[in-house]
């Protein structure tokens, strides 16, 4: 406690980076505006004749304008003395107030085709009502679980070094390699004019057989080049291709390679039984 600025019973009034201060400077200075307190925020007028019409259990198809005008004047009243700037919006609405509270007490006038003209009060309330709802749902948006403030991303390492994961053969490496079958085919292709039949399932089994045999043989890898015979001609490569596609597809064979750009092999897909009896 300090009196006259003598200490008493040697308790400080406060803390000043670190040390204890027992007496208030003479020159402090505390800003007006350091102790005001807002029971209220509203983020512009709509807001705050929207929030004066649900107080008031005011119908806002019917809006009794002198009342909602004598309640918005008194609280832009209240903020003109406290911040001028905050206040310059509210006071174009409430011109438009007292202009919609003048024009209604003015006989409505007819329209073009004689009519009865519009309510006065029409443009504003469907500003209200087009806040209100635009206002609810961001609401609802806000209630949804947002990352950073209702939950955080974990990201779990699983180590997976027992399975062995194979490069996967992209398209382009197929084509090159289908490109150079292509062209060794036409090094060795004979002018036969002929017409053959030829049927992608009988090639599919046939792929299917020399898998078997490569497999039986202790290698179950089969070079992709070696399924391939370019001296039967490009139309026999090109159903052979197609069966290779049509068994892939069907997760009968796959097609790996040890690392990129490196040799491509085929092989028959593994089976449960066969895993089982591994």
């Amino acid at each position: 406690m300090v009196m006259d600025n003598v200490v008493i019973d040697n308790v400080a009034v406060a803390k000043l980076y670190g040390e204890p201060l027992f007496a208030m400077p003479q020159d402090l200075y505390i800003p007006p505006d350091a102790l005001e307190v807002f029971l209220e925020a509203f983020e512009g007028p709509l807001d705050l004749l929207l929030y004066l019409i649900r107080k008031q259990n005011f119908n806002i198809l019917d809006i009794p304008m002198a009342a909602l005008t004598k309640q918005y004047l008194g609280y832009v009243e209240e903020i003109r003395n406290h911040n001028l700037e905050l206040a310059a919006e509210y006071l174009l609405m409430a011109a438009m107030l007292i202009e919609i509270k003048s024009r209604m007490l003015l006989p409505p006038k007819p329209t073009a085709d004689g009519q009865e003209g519009e309510d006065p009060r029409a443009e504003l309330t469907r500003r209200l009502l087009a806040y209100e709802e635009t206002k609810l749902q961001a609401a609802q948006i806000n209630e949804l679980p947002q990352l950073g403030r209702d939950f955080l991303r974990t990201q779990v390492f699983i180590e997976q070094s027992l399975v062995p994961r194979w490069p996967e053969v992209h398209a382009m490496d197929l084509r090159a390699a289908w490109a150079d079958l292509v062209r060794r085919a036409k090094l060795v292709t004979n002018h036969k004019i002929s017409r053959e039949a030829l049927s992608v399932r009988e090639y599919m089994s046939h792929l299917l057989r020399q898998l078997t045999l490569h497999m039986q043989s202790g290698h179950p890898f089969a070079p992709f080049e070696s399924l391939f015979d370019p001296a039967k001609g490009v139309p026999v490569l090109v159903v052979t291709f197609v069966a290779m596609l049509e068994l892939s597809r069907e997760a009968l064979i796959e097609v790996t390679q040890a690392e990129a750009f490196a040799p491509i092999y085929v092989r028959l897909a593994y089976s449960p039984i066969e895993e089982a009896t591994r």
